[in-house]
């Protein structure tokens, strides 16, 4: 038998048969954007950043203009209690952006994560339990039922603790972990039952958030997933339905793009797309691709080597020269007969788009040089 042995594989399910309209359909808007670079992000390297590294990068992508934050696990270390407080206490929290929190299903993790917030006026809490039938047998050794035992649990602890600060504006969030590898039902069941205590209303909405935890197929097959879920879950007028993709197979980009058209409103994902093994959802290159289309992407990208700069030196990862829309070298031309239509077209073009203009000119002088005919390869 061959040491590269495909037949050890099976193709992921199908989802079953429903009303697919996502094919049809045209983006238009933005999403929320969240930025998961201070808990995904950090949890991916090898050395976690510092408070200050962290205080650095929360400035940068408020001032790229993300809306929501997740940022931190304020329950599982100090240093990331610590960077909660001193969002908070130093009031580094502009008043249209929200800040994040994650936390498991039990008690005392949860009561510390809401100490971690006292002081602030709006925070999202978003509580997540393993849901996946490799999880539930081998990892937890549950059943179904004993799955939505914890799921329902921890959404009780989560209502119970809001109610003791009411003068904290409160949202949750909910995530069943390894969406992607879920049965379809098993997905809508558990996140019936965490609704049913948290009773959203369209004035007060939840978030359901369903990540391809792990990218076991195809972003036509979230897409998939995701249209099958929002035309199946009840009170849709009462749930924003969010997306955390990964890039196990290089399709995080494409599988929240399309996961858009399914009717996804929110998108999670890291500047430059670090994270857990191949990363996280890269937003720079979202946020793009949407403006290529001519769709607003109501973020402030018009200075990418900062961006890049900040990302690379908290995180201690270089960012690759063929990097999607921002990389080192993707605005030059080694080719003659390249350089040559790139030459005739600048000459012919009268006006530049702002972003356009500022990725070419925010180049190093030697690529730039290459375009206007310094290098004559074929």
């Amino acid at each position: 038998m061959p040491a590269f042995d495909h037949r050890k594989y099976r193709p992921a399910p199908r989802v079953p048969a429903f009303n697919r309209q996502w094919p049809d359909r045209d983006l238009d808007r933005a999403p929320i954007w969240v930025s998961e670079d201070l808990r995904d992000g950090n949890q991916a390297l090898l050395e976690p950043m510092t408070v200050e590294q962290k205080q650095r990068f929360w400035h940068q992508i408020v001032k790229v203009g993300i809306k929501e934050v997740m940022v931190g696990f304020p329950s599982a270390s100090q240093p990331d209690y610590d960077f909660v407080r001193w969002l908070i206490e130093e009031d580094q929290i502009p008043e249209d952006v929200t800040i994040a929190v994650l936390v498991q299903c039990r008690e005392h993790l949860i009561e510390k994560t809401f100490a971690s917030l006292v002081g602030a006026k709006r925070a999202i809490v978003h509580l997540y339990n393993s849901t996946s039938t490799i999880q539930r047998e081998r990892v937890f050794e549950m059943d179904r039922a004993g799955i939505i035992d914890i799921a329902v649990q921890g959404a009780t602890w989560v209502k119970t603790y809001a109610d003791q600060y009411p003068e904290i504006e409160w949202c949750f969030e909910y995530t069943p972990e390894s969406f992607s590898s879920t049965e379809i039902d098993f997905s809508l069941e558990i996140c019936e039952a965490v609704m049913d205590v948290w009773q959203p209303t369209p004035d007060n909405k939840c978030i359901l958030n369903l990540p391809t935890t792990v990218e076991v197929a195809g972003p036509h097959h979230h897409a998939d997933q995701i249209e099958y879920f929002c035309q199946h879950i009840s009170r849709r007028d009462s749930v924003i339905i969010s997306v955390h993709t990964h890039n196990d197979r290089g399709g995080a980009v494409a599988s929240a793009e399309l996961a858009l058209l399914a009717g996804a409103e929110r998108v999670e994902g890291t500047l430059l797309g670090n994270g857990e093994r191949t990363g996280n959802m890269d937003i720079v290159t979202l946020a793009m691709n949407l403006y290529s289309q001519g769709i607003d992407p109501e973020l402030d990208l018009s200075n990418p080597d900062e961006i890049i700069q900040v990302v690379n030196e908290c995180t201690g990862i270089a960012m690759h020269p063929r990097h999607p829309w921002v990389g080192e070298m993707v605005y030059t031309a080694f080719s003659g007969s390249h350089q040559d239509a790139i030459r005739k077209s600048l000459k012919h073009q009268k006006s530049r788009r702002a972003m356009a203009s500022s990725l070419f000119t925010h180049r190093p002088a030697r690529y730039r040089a290459r375009l206007s005919g310094g290098d004559s390869r074929q």
